[in-house]
């Protein structure tokens, strides 16, 4: 950029240069006679003069051609001085940026996953909870332990449901802030000067579509899992159920028929 402004520079005083040495060259033409009469011979204190009007025609034709020359020498320098103003324009940078905007909306997602209830979005913690939650029961599992394990599983189902409403509550938040900046951009690129300004107009584009994206894989994900937790405290559920009535139909552990005495006589 500062060496197209340097560049500019040289070629203006190119220009104020060769200007300068035209005018000096068109004075004679404008001053000299059209039409010379024949060649006289003049006498004064300094000797005998010829005035030749062929050779002066010639010199004023040269003249002339030398004055063409130096007008496409300065047309050739204007043409060349705007090619460096257009080629400064296309160097110069967009004055917006739409960076810190797109990595608030990114934050505000990202905060919103990282504070999943119960079970966080790892592998590991999800393997864990698996195991120790959702794991197929037995017949020596306290009648205790198989309601505190239900209950863990609906609490972990409500907060994945209640998750997964916070990400959209998110989602639909930041279009907002990306209708107005997808706005701003697209003011800014229809209002580019140069070409470098077009296309970082149009990366600034991609990037907000990029965070879109990013939402919206964030909500496919908290909504997956709330459904990935509700299918598995169903299935937990029915397996549970299922060790249940295993156990009061076990001869010998369900149900025992005793003696009843309705009064004391």
């Amino acid at each position: 950029m500062t060496r197209n402004i340097i560049a500019i520079s040289h070629l203006a005083r190119r220009i104020a240069g060769t200007t300068a040495l035209a005018l000096a060259l068109a004075a004679p033409l404008a001053l000299a006679p059209v039409l010379a009469p024949p060649a006289h011979a003049f006498f004064g204190g300094f000797g005998r003069i010829v005035y030749d009007p062929t050779n002066h025609a010639e010199n004023l034709l040269t003249a002339a051609r030398t004055l063409e020359q130096i007008d496409n020498q300065i047309a050739s320098l204007q043409n060349e001085a705007q090619m460096l103003i257009n080629q400064a324009r296309d160097l110069a940078s967009l004055p917006h940026s739409s960076l810190q905007q797109l990595q608030q909306n990114v934050g505000r997602t990202q905060q919103l996953i990282d504070e999943a209830q119960n079970i966080a979005f790892e592998v590991q913690e999800i393997d864990q909870a698996f195991e120790l939650e959702y794991g197929m029961p037995d017949l020596s599992t306290s009648e205790q332990q198989l309601l505190t394990d239900a209950r863990t599983r609906w609490s972990n189902t409500m907060g994945g449901l209640q998750d997964a409403m916070r990400v959209q509550a998110g989602v639909i938040n930041n279009i907002e802030a990306q209708r107005a900046e997808m706005a701003t951009l697209v003011e800014q690129s229809q209002g580019a000067t140069g070409a470098l300004q077009a296309s970082q107009a149009g990366n600034q584009l991609l990037a907000l579509q990029s965070q879109q994206l990013s939402d919206l894989t964030a909500l496919l994900a908290a909504t997956g899992r709330a459904e990935a937790l509700s299918e598995a405290e169903r299935a937990a559920a029915a397996e549970q159920g299922r060790i249940q009535r295993q156990r009061f139909l076990t001869p010998g552990t369900g149900y025992q028929p005793g003696n009843a005495r309705m009064f004391n006589n």
